[in-house]
């Protein structure tokens, strides 16, 4: 399929919560060519139980969930994510190690699903940059991914969380 003309590959990329935060609740104007190139048909995410947890435990604090309402709308938001990417187990360990315990999931992940990209803000994790890179994985912070894929820079005043995150 790769090899065929007109098709294109699809990379995977792998949002850590943070990014995720950033993407859905901040809509951090620097994480617009990310959700435009997942919107698109070129990047999908991936995501494993043990990220779902972690974001999940994350929305239930206070600050994210402060009442009723708000805990509803980002549990539907959290749901839409869930209904549009794929979950995938998590395999062997990574061949990268983080010095964070609590982040090595999302390298774990990274390789379980072949990713092209880790997306973070993690200092830790951008520190394995370099290792994970001979094997194909690029982490890198939302402001890195439109310096290296600057197709998917958004226009002003383009809203593509919402077309991404529709029903």
């Amino acid at each position: 399929m790769s090899g065929a003309p007109g098709i294109t590959r699809q990379r995977r990329a792998i949002v850590d919560t943070n990014v995720w935060l950033d993407l859905f609740l901040f809509c951090d104007p620097a994480s617009g060519p990310l959700a435009r190139a997942l919107a698109g048909p070129g990047w999908t995410a991936a995501r494993c139980a043990q990220t779902d947890a972690e974001l999940e435990a994350v929305l239930q604090r206070p600050r994210f969930s402060s009442s009723p309402e708000a805990r509803l709308h980002w549990q539907a938001r959290l749901a839409r994510w869930q209904a549009r990417v794929p979950l995938f187990p998590l395999g062997a360990q990574a061949p990268w190690i983080c010095r964070d315990r609590d982040d090595q999931k999302f390298l774990d992940l990274a390789f379980a699903t072949g990713a092209a990209a880790l997306l973070t803000k993690d200092k830790v994790l951008l520190a394995v940059n370099r290792q994970a890179c001979r094997d194909g994985l690029s982490i890198l912070t939302p402001n890195q991914f439109a310096g290296r894929f600057p197709e998917y820079r958004i226009t002003q005043g383009e809203r593509v969380v919402e077309r991404m995150m529709a029903p």
